[in-house]
């Protein structure tokens, strides 16, 4: 019997004649882990949605289990038994925790009703099996990114699946929901699960995926055991050249407070933190899910009700009660929910590049040179992949996506700003830009909040890191003591600090 569940011969794929996709064959094998990686618009999310049935190949054919089978839609791939954690959320914001997860596989009692008592204890063991804090009755439009995140593998994994893809899972997971997550799937693969996993943190590839794929440019570069292949090579196959040291040098702000928070309560969510940052400091926010480290961001940009607290700005308290009281002040944010708050994907890129700063380009008819000149700067700095500055954002990859979201947040001219998972679902050569762009704009007198979810980036990025505990600043880290164990102390209420 073969060991081969998937096999791919010359798959491609083209969109309006241009093929993103070209000549992709590969055997995946049964009971594996399989890691596929390469950089922003180089092909990985239109591999897997051929494999999960969303699109249809151009040209190529698809054996599943020794049988070719033509997968027209994701109903299709279910019923063979694919199933797919997609990176952007699929999930119906009206309805509840439970809901989605049994959305159109409803359990029914014998007299042909909802059994909701049912679904809601499946639910909780499904998030229990997750070590997720999600209640399952909660409305989906109250959880925070992270909670969805496990609401979308809950879905995945409630069925018997044999092929489980996961595009980008781990994003927004802090350390230890990803310990978790690796050891759920480590139990899937002993159970004989075949995995497909998409990521651009290679240090989470190298240690969870017994082989890895490496696409560039639509095209197969090596597929390897993950043991074959060191961090610095793999990076290396997908930008096809070297890479510098990823982080650029720290360094110490001497400069004034440019921005200062006092006492600042949202009630349930954030408990009187306080907290100021110099011109020219980079200032790191950690925590665990739910410790309120966003929460606190959409406090500062008045998208939340504030119960108590004081905000400056170079000294001048600012009274913020919307978004655009905060942008008028100075303030910039790039929100963690990108197509929930970010962006408008069925606009054009340079449409969402102006979307905050659009009065700027209004004297007073709106100047499409000037935006487009704007955004064209924007497009060569970060390295945009987009076929024109007329391409709607639904037609680029993710990280080119968070890649106009973050310069639409720039494009204001800010003197603060807010990033809040600054670099999810990017590749490993754009993250080593946007890091030194964030770095380039703290150097010209920015003061910036820097929030993530990856330790690895808030240890390489920031001096001083304030960790956050349910709602309140449960310690401060600087210099020599910045280390993962001393941050996880004080998340996970080991360590107590000022």
């Amino acid at each position: 019997m073969s060991d081969v569940l998937v096999r791919t011969s010359g798959i491609s794929k083209e969109f309006s004649s241009v093929r993103v996709l070209d000549d992709i064959s590969i055997e995946i094998r049964k009971g594996e882990i399989l890691g596929i990686i390469g950089e922003n618009g180089a092909g990985k999310s239109t591999f897997i949605k051929i494999l999960s049935g969303i699109y249809t190949p151009t040209q190529g054919s698809i054996e599943f289990d020794g049988r070719r089978v033509e997968l027209r839609d994701a109903a299709a791939a279910k019923r063979i038994g694919v199933s797919l954690i997609p990176q952007e959320f699929n999930l119906v914001e009206t309805l509840n925790v439970y809901e989605n997860i049994f959305l159109g596989e409803e359990l029914r009692t014998r007299g042909g009703l909802l059994d909701r008592r049912g679904m809601i204890a499946h639910t909780r063991e499904l998030m229990k099996e997750l070590g997720a804090a999600v209640d399952p009755s909660a409305s989906i439009r109250t959880l925070s990114v992270a909670q969805k995140q496990m609401v979308e593998i809950a879905k995945a994994i409630k069925i018997e699946s044999r092929l489980l893809i996961m595009d980008e899972p781990t994003t927004v997971l802090t350390v230890h929901e990803i310990d978790i997550l690796f050891a759920l799937m480590r139990r899937l693969k002993g159970k004989g699960v075949t995995i497909v996993y998409i990521s651009h943190k290679l240090k989470e590839v190298r240690s969870v995926c017994d082989r890895v794929m490496v696409l560039r440019d639509g095209r197969f570069i090596c597929l390897e055991t993950t043991d074959a292949l060191e961090i610095d090579e793999m990076a290396r196959r997908m930008v096809g050249r070297e890479l510098n040291q990823i982080f650029p040098p720290k360094r110490k702000a001497e400069g004034e407070v440019a921005f200062r928070v006092e006492g600042l309560a949202v009630p349930g969510l954030v408990a009187g933190l306080s907290f100021e940052i110099r011109s020219g400091e980079i200032l790191g926010f950690a925590g665990l899910i739910g410790a309120g480290r966003t929460e606190l961001a959409e406090a500062i940009m008045g998208i939340r009700r504030v119960s108590a607290g004081r905000i400056f700005v170079g000294g001048r308290e600012l009274r913020i009660r919307k978004p655009a009281d905060a942008v008028k002040a100075g303030i910039a944010y790039l929100s963690e929910d990108r197509q929930g708050a970010g962006i408008i994907t069925s606009f054009a890129v340079h449409k969402n590049v102006t979307l905050v700063s659009l009065g700027d380009y209004a004297r007073p008819l709106i100047s499409r040179a000037k935006e487009l000149e704007k955004t064209r700067f924007y497009v060569d700095r970060f390295e945009i992949k987009a076929p024109s500055l007329d391409a709607r954002l639904e037609n680029l990859s993710g990280g080119n996506q968070q890649k106009v979201s973050l310069a639409k947040s720039l494009d204001t001219d800010p003197k603060v700003l807010i990033v809040d998972e600054p670099t999810r679902g990017v590749d490993v050569k754009a993250k080593h830009d946007i890091y030194a762009f964030i770095r380039e704009l703290a150097d010209r007198g920015l003061a910036v909040m820097f929030i993530s979810s990856e330790l690895e980036e808030v240890m390489g990025m920031c001096e001083r890191i304030v960790v956050m505990r349910e709602g309140r600043a449960a310690g401060q880290v600087e210099g020599g003591h910045i280390t993962e164990e001393e941050i996880m102390y004080y998340a996970m209420g080991i360590k107590e600090g000022v």
